[in-house]
């Protein structure tokens, strides 16, 4: 798509890359592409020593049946050992519980090979430090996961099965819409004691959740890593939140498909981290397709890491609530949000670009930079910033988000093109639309507390967009 464009962007690239120019400088440089060209230079992903180590010769059997947790773990410790390289998957049906991975180890899931994690919650014991809708605690262990680890991977062409279903997983929302039947468990209770113990500052160290708490774990969460690759697999039947780096660095996620539709089944969400690229991947997922986030409410403030130096580009948005979206977990903040040249269509995706946040909530968006956007179908709104999600106003800590620009953008149907709801005492400050063709809408724009609004060549239904 927009080969010619892509082509001058990797001859301004290939300048960028020798030398790298002083990231201090391009931060400061006053045209927001050139930073985004200069995160893209600097993402490259880690690369690995040649030796390989294959599950098999640890024990692993790919029945479908066997369980090869064991062997998975031995091959990454011995690979670890040895100071790197790549752990095979070779074709086949491998079950397995959680897996963990260590500095300088690649998970190479290979063509014909599919990882079909357990749907037993033990075999995501003992509990780990994560997070859960934005709130630190310890809980199962995220299917794949790391701490503090460099250089890492999960690559190939294989799949990565959670097994998540009306069954298993998802009844655990407690919506009869995901298969929870009345009378069943679910995660209500646990996610509310969860929420009020970060409200009271209660350490971290003393929410403990797993067993008995139904709390679904994310798929693949890298936590306080740095130097970390995801790239080729197909990921499918998602807990909850699909890939979720957290306090992490330096990140890229490349060629990546998911295809998951259960409750939370976000597709990306980058978490408190920076310099992160999201290239060429698919998501067809049931809620937001990528989701910025940083932490939520109280437990977000107390960390107070914003995520920031993000590039999403060449990706194909379907089926989700928001195709490239922030919130609502941000009050750390989202800082330097990049897309371009990406694709977004279907009638069950409900927002285009979307900004949701809250005065409980709180945090700031402080610049967003979109352009050569391709939009077909949206069923609600092509560009939706509210502060009226879920508790709206009047808790004391208002969002602050400016400094958004949209250019380029062609949208063949959607129900409304704006729907922008700021607060009277906090205002949206700054949104700049150039070139954008809504296309056919059917519902009048909606404009609530917005200041410094620009449109420049901005159509609807073929006439010039106004505001009321």
């Amino acid at each position: 798509m927009l080969s010619r464009r892509n082509a001058m962007r990797a001859m301004a690239m290939s300048a960028l890359a020798v030398p790298i120019l002083d990231a201090r400088a391009v931060h400061a440089t006053p045209d927001p592409w050139a930073r985004a060209n200069h995160i893209v230079a600097r993402v490259r992903g880690p690369r690995f020593p040649r030796r390989r180590f294959d599950i098999r010769a640890f024990g692993a059997t790919g029945d479908g049946v066997t369980d090869c947790t064991k062997a998975i773990r031995s091959a990454i410790r011995a690979c670890h050992a040895a100071g790197g390289g790549h752990v095979d998957v070779p074709e086949g049906r491998f079950l397995t519980g959680a897996i963990h991975l260590l500095s300088n180890v690649d998970l190479h899931v290979t063509a014909g090979a599919r990882l079909l994690f357990s749907t037993d919650p033990k075999a995501y014991l003992p509990l780990v430090l994560t997070r859960f809708e934005g709130v630190e605690l310890y809980n199962y262990s995220p299917l794949i996961y790391a701490y503090g680890q460099r250089n890492i991977a999960v690559t190939g062409s294989g799949v990565l099965d959670g097994q998540a279903d009306h069954d298993h997983w998802w009844p655990w929302k407690g919506s009869g819409d995901d298969g929870w039947e009345p009378g069943e468990p679910q995660q209500a209770e646990a996610r509310a004691a969860l929420f009020a113990q970060a409200e009271q500052g209660v350490p971290v160290t003393r929410r403990r959740y797993g067993e008995g708490g139904y709390l679904r774990p994310s798929f693949v969460q890298p936590y306080r890593c740095d130097n970390v690759l995801v790239e080729g697999v197909t990921i499918v039947n998602s807990p909850m939140w699909e890939i979720h780096p957290t306090l992490s660095q330096n990140v890229l996620v490349q060629d990546v498909t998911v295809e998951s539709h259960g409750p939370n089944n976000d597709g990306c969400n980058p978490e408190s981290s920076r310099m992160v690229v999201i290239r060429s991947c698919t998501f067809d997922t049931g809620d937001d397709c990528i989701a910025i986030k940083s932490g939520r409410n109280a437990d977000g403030r107390r960390v107070n890491v914003p995520s920031e130096q993000i590039v999403v580009e060449n990706c194909t948005f379907r089926d989700g609530h928001g195709g490239m979206t922030i919130g609502s977990e941000m009050s750390g903040g989202v800082r330097e949000v990049f897309i371009r040249d990406c694709a977004m269509s279907s009638p069950n995706l409900d927002i285009a670009l979307r900004f949701k946040t809250n005065s409980v909530r709180g945090g700031f968006i402080e610049g967003f930079h979109a352009r050569d956007l391709e939009i077909g179908q949206v069923g609600g709104s092509v560009i939706d910033i509210n502060f009226n999600y879920e508790e709206g106003p009047g808790h004391g800590f208002n969002p602050e988000v400016g400094g958004i620009d949209v250019r380029d953008v062609t949208v063949r149907t959607a129900n409304r093109a704006l729907n922008l709801r700021g607060y009277a005492d906090a205002p949206i400050r700054g949104v700049t639309l150039t070139d954008v063709d809504f296309g056919a809408t059917a519902t009048p724009i909606v404009v609530e507390h917005v200041e410094d609004l620009v449109l420049k060549n901005v159509t609807a239904n073929g006439e010039p967009l106004t505001v009321p």
